[in-house]
């Protein structure tokens, strides 16, 4: 069995799907849990204005969950929110290390152990591309994946 067979799958495609849907809600729900302390790590950051940071914390968790529950149902639109959201995270994520930040990125919540043990940038650079790649493959599934090799099987039996 090859790779591409294995990510062609269906199984393969729920569990990344899952998968990722997982992240984003547990990263959500964990902000809302402490809204005050998430409002402070993304001030901790300084790209937002004082203005806007209230709205931040309050919308960057909720669209998390709104994309993780579209990515479990299926639906392209979360796919779509989870992409956009993490090429801002990403983006956020690249400035605080090019400017030296040592911070806790607040992915998960403002208790994540792992920005409390580590203070590193870093690790949650690269989750967060990992985060991308599954989201990248989710969307482009539906053109690779069983599904579409049984529909371009069709189209040639019909013609």
């Amino acid at each position: 069995m090859t790779l591409w067979n294995v990510l062609g799958s269906v199984w393969a495609y729920r569990f990344i799907r899952w998968t990722v849907a997982v992240f984003f809600l547990v990263a959500g729900v964990l902000k809302l849990a402490d809204i005050n302390a998430f409002t402070g790590v993304i001030n901790a950051f300084a790209i937002a204005p004082s203005s806007v940071v209230d709205i931040l914390a309050w919308a960057l968790p909720v669209l998390e969950i709104i994309g993780a529950l579209g990515l479990v149902f299926g639906m392209r639109t979360g796919n779509v929110i989870l992409f956009l959201l993490l090429c801002l995270f990403l983006g956020v994520l690249v400035y605080a290390i090019s400017i030296g930040l040592d911070v806790d990125c607040g992915c998960y919540g403002p208790e994540d152990p792992e920005g409390e043990v580590f203070h590193s940038l870093w690790t949650s650079l690269y989750r967060d591309f990992g985060l991308l790649a599954g989201v990248l493959y989710c969307i482009g599934w539906p053109y690779f994946g069983e599904s579409s090799a049984r529909g371009r099987q069709h189209s040639d039996c019909i013609a």
